[in-house]
Formats: structure tokens, C-alpha cells, sequence
């Protein structure tokens, strides 16, 4: 019997192992977690991450590949349809392994192996972060700068509202004193005009007498 290449060899011949570790496959694929002995869930770990990188690719060539491998379309079906699209943003590291510690009789030990699929949090780089630490930085340093400026604008403003001001008080001023310098000259006009009818009728009056007034 050839010497096996990685770990121990299961069951009593190569194909003895290669269906032993298919049926652990498809048994993980259908229930989610199974509990098995270590050693065998040591062994089924590679073969059951080799076989859901096949299943992200979802196309006709990786499913029959994985089903000449677990010859179980239910298992091959439910790897394709649930599993492979939550795995999907994860890059690796699809199974966890738990130790439960020693059987009762043979004294073995017993691991439970099961998938992730939690969905996964990338953590942001460290160029990322350290450029999120300088963008959050930048606003509080020119903050001030910005304040500083917006202070300067404002005081621009009301410095010119109040010149504006200033200046239609003056021109309002100024109209007034017009309006009123004309308004005295046109009284001024009527009362010299009144005074002028009024000398003309005396004298007029003057000039004819008593009776002409009288008439």
C-alpha cells in the first residue's frame, strides 16, 4: 500500500479515504457543522475549501467537477445555491474547526467542523486609515482659517451696509433742504406777486377816486 502524501490515511485503501472524506463533505455541505473525530476533520478541511472555491464560480465545468467529486447532486445543489452566495465576498478560511475533547469509549478525540458564513467586515487598510486620520484632521486645522475669513467678510459687509446707509441719510438730507429752498422760493414768488397786485390795485385806486373806487 503506497504511503499517504499529507496526514494519515483514512479507511483502508485510496478509494476507501476518497469516499470516506465525500460523504464527510456532503454530510458538512447539507447540515452546516458535523462532529467527527480530529483527525478527520483535519483531512475533510482542504477538500471541503477546495470544493466551495469551485462553487464561487458557479459555472457548468466547476459543477460537474464537484459533483465527480461528492457524487451527491442534493449536497452539490444546496453548495451551488445557499452556501456559495454567502461565501461570496470571503477569500478564504470557509470552515472552523472546534475541539470537543475525548469520546467516551476509544478515548478519541472529537473536533466539530462547521462553515463560516457570517458575512464579512473588512477591516480599511492602513493607508486607509491613515488617510482618514489626515482628511479628519485637515477640517479642525483650518478651521480657524476659515473662521478668521468668514469674521473678515462679515465685517466687510456691515462696514459697507453702514457706509450705504450713511450715504442715503446725506442724500435724503441734501433733498430735503432742496425741496424746502424751492418751496421758500415759490412763496416767496406768490407773496412778491401778491404784494405787486395788491400795490397796482392801490394805486389804481389812488388814481381815480372816491368814485371810481366806488364803481
Amino acid at each position: 500500500m503506497p504511503k499517504p502524501t499529507k496526514g494519515p490515511r483514512l479507511g483502508g485503501g485510496p478509494a476507501h479515504e476518497r469516499l470516506l472524506l465525500a460523504n464527510l463533505a456532503s454530510a458538512l455541505f447539507t447540515h452546516k457543522s458535523i462532529k467527527t473525530t480530529e483527525t478527520k476533520a483535519k483531512r475533510l478541511r482542504p477538500l471541503a475549501e477546495r470544493l466551495v472555491t469551485f462553487a464561487k464560480r458557479g459555472d457548468l465545468h466547476a459543477r460537474r467537477r464537484v459533483l465527480s467529486v461528492l457524487g451527491n447532486k442534493e449536497a452539490v445543489h444546496i453548495l451551488f445555491t445557499e452556501i456559495a452566495p454567502l461565501v461570496a465576498e470571503r477569500e478564504g478560511g470557509y470552515t472552523r474547526i472546534t475541539k470537543l475533547g475525548f469520546r467516551k469509549g476509544d478515548n478519541a478525540p472529537m473536533a466539530q467542523i462547521e462553515l463560516v458564513l457570517e458575512p464579512v467586515t473588512k477591516n480599511p487598510s492602513k493607508k486607509k486609515a491613515e488617510a482618514a486620520a489626515a482628511a479628519a484632521k485637515a477640517p479642525k486645522q483650518e478651521a480657524p482659517k476659515a473662521a478668521a475669513a468668514e469674521a473678515a467678510e462679515e465685517a466687510a459687509v456691515e462696514a459697507a451696509v453702514e457706509e450705504a446707509i450713511e450715504e442715503a441719510v446725506v442724500e435724503a438730507i441734501v433733498e430735503e433742504a432742496i425741496v424746502e429752498a424751492v418751496a421758500e422760493e415759490v412763496v416767496a414768488e406768490a407773496e412778491a406777486e401778491a404784494a405787486a397786485e395788491e400795490a397796482a390795485v392801490e394805486a389804481e385806486i389812488a388814481e381815480g377816486g372816491p368814485d371810481k373806487a366806488a364803481e
